[in-house]
């Protein structure tokens, strides 16, 4: 099942997109000079701190998130802010405790220390889950770009659904297997860059309809019941102030510091100083950004009331409603198609190099092979992943709902818990474990927090949201303390 989104005329949007595709394969001819093993895993850890720093920026947000947060403020008001001070946090912790950390280890996949602190099985199993978590998701976000760009232009040109994933999934490929993380750089400098016009574009755009000033805007803004910021009267809420602040805090760590796809960019930095510098940088940046996508959400609702349009069912089509079909320049149209494909073709690469590094190093033990082995095998498991993923794109446009789209989110959101709980029982504490069973708590654990979660609400009322994750690492470790190695 496709979403549906307006029409617009295929042949400017098909011009678009082959433009930005042609400055992609531009990017990674220039990044991939030269470019060996190092430079594929880590970009031989070079990169400036100020590149690292404007492609960050961008790095966190998929196709997804650029049209979900501004729909999301009809329900959600800006309620994202209290996660995202938990996000700062969260980045302040991975600054300054796991990214020295990391740096000291001279690791390649941030997996690796499993195995020097538990055991190979260990090891493995932490790279799975990673493997299982960034897979799912990432054929998800392709699935949606896919799912979008088969309406605008590929059904006009009657090319079949096989033949869009392919073409896209070519491109994806195409300009990552040489540069690898620099290529992922380059393109999230591209993506920063387009996703940061679509917004201003737009907002300014809508203020010139609107006949407002930025004075006037930020008024209507602030009065507007969608502006409220904090929740702290309902602690059942999905929205209370403190359990999304926690939970803010502990998925950036995970999902950021444990995560190979987005480390990997962090630890190419030359020093830890300059990868601290990037990601503190970063995380101001990031709140000014969101922040701008929250207010655009309130005056997309503002534009749509009145220019008459009609909301669709679907809080996250109202940006693509008005951005290619309310009545906006066309530069507007365009920007919007461009930087909706940027943010799913950038996060797609990126995720694509991640697997290959995580699946060479962590599941194939590629540190143990020569230069030249290394090569073949980081080649052929590259071209690997982007079948698998192509695979796993076309099974979601051929057989999947709306129910199983989320279903995969959740299953996604809940395999990052193991991979923190192993990490949080290896750094706070000195017990060994029988490394030969680590899998058991890992694989019993997500299980184990779904059924709480159900519990809770059935039982007491109380609704777990995204603070799920803590549940999740605390259940990791207490089965790690139940495998703890007994001195004689």
């Amino acid at each position: 099942m496709t979403p549906s989104v307006p029409t617009a005329s295929p042949l400017p949007v098909f011009a678009a997109l082959l433009l930005y595709a042609l400055l992609l394969f531009a990017v990674s001819r220039l990044t991939g000079r030269r470019a060996g093993n190092a430079a594929f895993f880590t970009s031989e850890r070079r990169t400036p701190w100020y590149v690292a720093w404007w492609a960050m920026i961008g790095a966190a947000m998929s196709g997804i998130t650029f049209v979900s947060v501004p729909g999301s403020v009809a329900q959600d008001a800006f309620s994202y802010l209290q996660m995202m001070a938990g996000f700062t946090v969260g980045q302040l912790l991975v600054a300054f405790w796991l990214v020295p950390f990391f740096y000291r280890q001279r690791l390649t996949s941030i997996y690796q220390y499993f195995e020097t602190r538990f055991g190979p099985v260990s090891h493995r199993t932490g790279a799975w889950f990673f493997f299982l978590s960034k897979m799912s998701a990432a054929a998800l976000k392709l699935y949606i770009v896919c799912a979008v760009m088969q309406q605008l232009i590929f059904d006009r040109f009657g090319v079949p659904f096989w033949g869009n994933v392919l073409a896209t999934m070519a491109i994806v490929w195409g300009y990552t297997r040489r540069g690898g993380v620099r290529a992922v750089i380059g393109a999230d400098l591209l993506k920063t860059t387009v996703l940061l016009a679509a917004l201003l574009t737009t907002i300014g755009a809508i203020l010139g309809r609107l006949e407002l000033s930025v004075g006037e805007a930020w008024r209507e803004v602030w009065a507007s019941p969608a502006s409220r910021i904090l929740f702290l009267d309902d602690p059942a809420s999905d929205r209370y102030f403190w359990k999304m602040f926690a939970a803010g805090i502990v998925l950036l760590v995970a999902m950021t510091g444990l995560d190979q796809d987005l480390m990997q960019r962090n630890l190419s930095c030359r020093s830890v100083g300059d990868a601290q510098k990037n990601i503190v940088l970063t995380a101001v940046c990031q709140i000014v950004v969101v922040a701008l996508f929250l207010i655009l959400g309130v005056l997309l609702y503002r534009y749509a009331a009145v220019a008459g349009l009609s909301l669709p069912a679907k809080s996250d089509r109202l940006f693509p409603l008005v951005a290619t079909g309310g009545g906006l320049p066309v530069a507007v149209g365009m920007l919007f198609v461009v930087g909706f494909a940027a943010s799913s073709f950038s996060a797609a690469g990126s995720a694509l190099t991640a697997l290959t590094t995580s699946c060479t190093i962590d599941l194939l033990g590629g540190a143990r092979r020569d230069e030249v082995a290394l090569t073949r095998l980081r080649r052929r498991v590259h071209l690997g992943m982007a079948g698998v993923m192509a695979l796993l794109v076309l099974l979601f446009g051929y057989g999947a709902d709306e129910s199983t789209i989320n279903l995969i989110y959740k299953v996604a959101g809940y395999t990052y818990g193991p991979i923190l709980g192993l990490f949080l029982f290896g750094r706070w504490c000195r017990l060994r474990v029988r490394d030969g069973l680590v899998w058991l708590p890992a694989l019993l654990a997500p299980i184990l927090a779904a059924l709480l979660q159900g519990a809770a609400a059935r039982w007491f009322g109380y609704r777990i949201g995204f603070e799920l994750l803590l549940y999740n690492a605390a259940l990791t470790m207490f089965g790690l303390w139940l495998l703890r190695e007994r001195r004689s």
